[in-house]
C-alpha cells in the first residue's frame, strides 16, 4: 500500500513526472530496472500514486520466489486456541449451484479470471486464469523437482456443455493439460512466468488468448497470443504463440494486456483481432519512471501475424488497465484508466477507431475517479481498471471501481486514497451516442451500496466487537444478452468476521497467546442491469487470506452466450486440496488446505 504523494516536478530524459514526497532523495538514487522488482521500486518512488503495474505483474515482483503454501490463518493449536475456532467459518467445497472450473486437486492456487462463449454454440465456453498448478507437478527434470521450477503460468480450461462441466488437468512438461504452450518455460517456451490472461473468440469458433510472459531477474518480457481450435470430439489444442514486439530493454516493460475479436459477421473488419495493452517506460539511466501510454496492435490474419504496437489515447500518457471493446458495427472502443501530466488525479476514458484500429479520435473522459489502494480489513491488491461491453443497439456500458464518500447521494469521489468516511463502490456509466457523453455514474448494485457488512463468528466476548462498514464492491465484470441484456458481476466484501492472530510466541515456538482482528469476507454477486434485479451468486463467503494473502488478481469476468445465459466466473477459496509437492518440497504432504480456486456461476435472471 503506497502513501499519499505529492506532485514534484523531476527532470527525467527530457520529460517531467510526478514523483513522491521523497523526490528530493530519489532524485540522488538510481534503480535497477534490469530486474522487475527494481522497476517496482522506481515507479512507486518516481511516479504518480495512481501509476502502477498490475496486480500479478506487483505480486511477482514482491515476492521474486514465486508463491508459498497456502496460509492457514488458524493452524491446530491445540487446547491452547481461543474458543469458538473462526476456522469453523470457512468452508470446505465451492458448493451449487457455483462450479468449481479448475480440475488440479493438489493445492495448486488460480486466480485472475477471464471467460468466452463461442458466439455459433452457447454451450462451448473458454474459460483462463493464473495458474500456479506446475507448483504442485510431482515430476523431475535432471533430479529437480517441477514445483522447484514452476510459477505462474497461463492456464485454461473448457466446457462443451454451457459450463456444468470442465476439462483438463495437468502432471508434467508432457502433459499440460491446456495451459498455453510455448510461453513459459515447463511449456516449451523461454520466459519465467506468465499471466494476465484474456480470451476471445472469433465468428468461426477459434478461440485467442493473450497473456504476458516475463522473468524476475531480467529484463525479457512479452504480450504474446495463442489461437485455440476444437476437433471434432470437442477437445481443444492451443497452437505455438505469437509475440508481440518482445522486448529485452531494462528501460520497457509491458503490462495488463487485453484481447477482443470483430466476431461480427456484418463487420467490415470481421474476425480482426485486436490487443492492448500498457507499455511502461524508464530512463535508461537512472531508472526513472518516464510514461505508461496505452499501446495497441491488431491482426488480420488469425493471430499469425500483427501489426507494430503505436499509441493510442495521447495526450493521456500515465495510464493502464485498458480493454478493447467491439460494436456490432465494427466500431473499435479502447476504454482505460489514465490521466494528462497535469491533472492531480486518474480519469476512466475510452477511444474510438471506425476503420479497424488504422486511426483513432481523441480521448474522451468518462469520469474521474479516485485510485482505490484497498478496502477495510482486508490486504489484497487492489486496482480500479474498467471493464465494458457494447449492447446490440451500439449503447456502450463501462464500470469501474471507484472510491467514493459514504453520505453523498450522487457519484462524489474522495479526497483523498486514505481519506474516512468513503468506501469501494462497483460504479458504471452509458453512452448512446458513441461515446462522446456519458451518464452520470451509479453504483451497480445500489441497495448493496448502501447497506453495511453482516458479523459472521463473533460469538465471544473474546473476539470483539465487530467494525460498522459500509460494504464494498469492486471489480466488475460485464456481458450482454442478443437481445441487450446487461448483466454485471462483481464481490462485493460483506461480511465481517474474526481473525485469530499470534500476539506472542512462548519459548517453545508455540503461540501462546492469541489476539482477534476484523477480517473482511467476500461474496460473489450479479445484476441485471436492465431490471435493476440483484443476485448472490455464492453460497458461502470468501475467505480472501487463503493462498497469497495480498494477491487475488486483478479483475474478474462475465461472459453471456447467444442463448441469453450469463457466465460469472470469480476466484473462490472454499474448496479443501491435498497438498503433496509444493514449491519443491513435500515437507507440508497430505496437509489439508483452502486454497485459491476459479468457479463459475451459468444463469439468467
Amino acid at each position: 500500500m503506497r502513501s499519499p504523494r505529492l506532485l514534484v516536478a523531476v527532470a527525467c530524459g527530457g520529460l517531467l513526472v510526478s514523483a513522491s514526497p521523497d523526490a528530493a532523495s530519489a532524485a540522488d538514487q538510481t534503480f535497477d530496472i534490469t530486474t522487475l522488482k527494481g522497476k517496482i521500486a522506481s515507479l512507486r518512488a518516481t511516479a504518480p500514486e495512481d501509476i502502477r503495474f498490475s496486480a500479478r505483474l506487483e505480486f511477482a515482483g514482491d515476492t521474486d520466489d514465486g508463491t508459498a503454501p497456502g496460509d492457514l490463518i488458524l493452524p491446530d493449536d491445540g487446547p491452547a486456541a481461543p474458543i469458538p475456532n473462526p476456522a469453523l467459518l470457512d468452508g470446505d467445497t465451492i458448493l451449487p449451484p457455483a462450479i468449481t472450473v479448475n480440475q488440479d486437486t493438489g493445492g495448486a492456487p488460480q486466480n485472475e479470471t477471464s471467460i468466452a462463449v463461442d458466439p455459433n454454440n452457447p454451450n462451448r465456453i473458454v474459460a483462463s486464469a493464473n495458474d500456479y498448478v506446475t507448483l504442485t507437478w510431482g515430476c523431475f527434470i535432471a533430479g529437480v523437482p517441477c514445483s522447484a521450477l514452476g510459477d505462474g503460468y497461463s492456464g485454461t480450461y473448457f466446457s462443451n456443455d454451457g459450463g456444468k462441466t470442465w476439462c483438463c488437468s495437468s502432471s508434467d512438461p508432457l502433459h499440460i493439460g491446456t495451459l498455453v504452450p510455448g510461453v513459459t518455460r515447463l511449456t516449451g517456451g523461454i520466459y519465467d512466468a506468465g499471466g494476465d490472461p484474456s480470451v476471445a473468440f472469433d465468428s468461426h469458433g477459434r478461440v485467442f488468448y493473450a497473456g504476458l510472459g516475463f522473468n524476475r531477474a531480467s529484463p525479457p518480457n512479452t504480450v504474446a497470443v495463442n489461437r485455440g481450435t476444437f476437433d471434432a470430439s470437442g477437445a481443444l489444442s492451443w497452437s505455438a504463440p505469437t509475440f508481440i514486439n518482445q522486448t529485452t530493454a531494462p528501460s520497457t516493460i509491458d503490462d495488463k494486456e487485453w484481447i477482443a475479436v470483430d466476431s461480427n459477421p456484418g463487420s467490415p473488419f470481421r474476425d480482426r483481432i485486436y490487443v492492448t495493452f500498457t507499455r511502461f517506460l524508464f530512463n535508461p539511466v537512472n531508472g526513472f519512471f518516464i510514461e505508461s501510454p496505452i499501446m495497441f496492435a491488431f491482426s488480420t490474419d488469425g493471430g499469425q501475424t500483427f501489426s507494430d504496437p503505436k499509441i493510442v489515447g495521447a495526450p493521456v500518457i500515465y495510464s493502464s488497465g485498458s480493454r478493447p471493446l467491439v460494436g456490432p458495427d465494427g466500431t473499435l472502443y479502447v476504454i482505460f484508466s489514465g490521466r494528462i501530466r497535469s491533472a492531480a488525479i486518474n480519469s476512466t476514458y475510452i477511444v474510438k477507431s471506425t476503420d479497424g484500429g488504422a486511426t483513432f479520435g481523441q480521448p474522451v473522459a468518462i469520469a474521474p475517479r479516485r485510485s482505490v489502494i484497498g478496502i477495510a480489513d482486508a490486504t489484497f491488491r487492489m486496482n480500479s481498471f474498467p471493464s465494458g461491453v457494447v449492447a446490440p443497439d451500439g449503447t456502450l456500458y463501462v464500470a469501474w471501481t471507484a472510491r467514493v464518500i459514504d453520505s453523498a447521494t450522487a457519484y462524489s469521489i474522495c479526497a483523498s486514497t486514505t481519506a474516512p468516511g468513503c468506501h469501494v463502490a462497483a460504479v458504471y456509466s452509458r453512452s448512446t451516442d458513441g461515446g462522446q457523453t456519458w451518464s452520470a455514474p451509479l453504483p451497480i448494485n445500489p441497495a448493496l451500496d448502501a447497506s453495511f457488512r453482516t458479523p459472521d463468528g463473533y460469538i465471544d466476548p473474546v473476539e470483539g466487537t465487530p467494525p460498522v462498514r459500509r460494504v464494498d464492491t469492486f471489480w466488475a465484470g460485464l456481458g450482454t444478452t442478443p437481445s441487450g441484456t446487461i448483466y454485471a458481476s462483481y464481490y462485493a466484501a460483506d461480511v465481517i468476521s474474526p481473525r485469530r492472530i499470534c500476539l506472542h510466541v512462548g519459548p517453545t515456538g508455540v503461540c501462546d497467546t492469541f489476539g482477534f482482528v476484523p477480517n473482511a469476507r467476500l461474496d460473489y454477486w450479479a445484476t441485471n442491469l436492465t431490471t435493476g434485479e440483484s443476485r448472490k451468486l455464492t453460497s458461502h463467503p470468501i475467505n480472501w487470506r487463503y493462498s497469497f494473502t495480498t494477491f487475488i488478481g486483478d479483475y474478474t469476468d462475465l461472459a453471456v452466450g447467444s442463448d441469453g445465459i450469463f457466465h460469472a466466473y470469480w476466484t473462490d477459496t472454499n474448496n479443501k486440496q491435498t497438498l503433496d509437492w509444493f514449491l519443491g518440497t513435500e515437507a507440508n504432504k497430505g496437509r489439508v488446505i483452502n486454497q485459491q480456486d476459479v468457479a463459475v456461476f451459468n444463469g439468467s435472471f
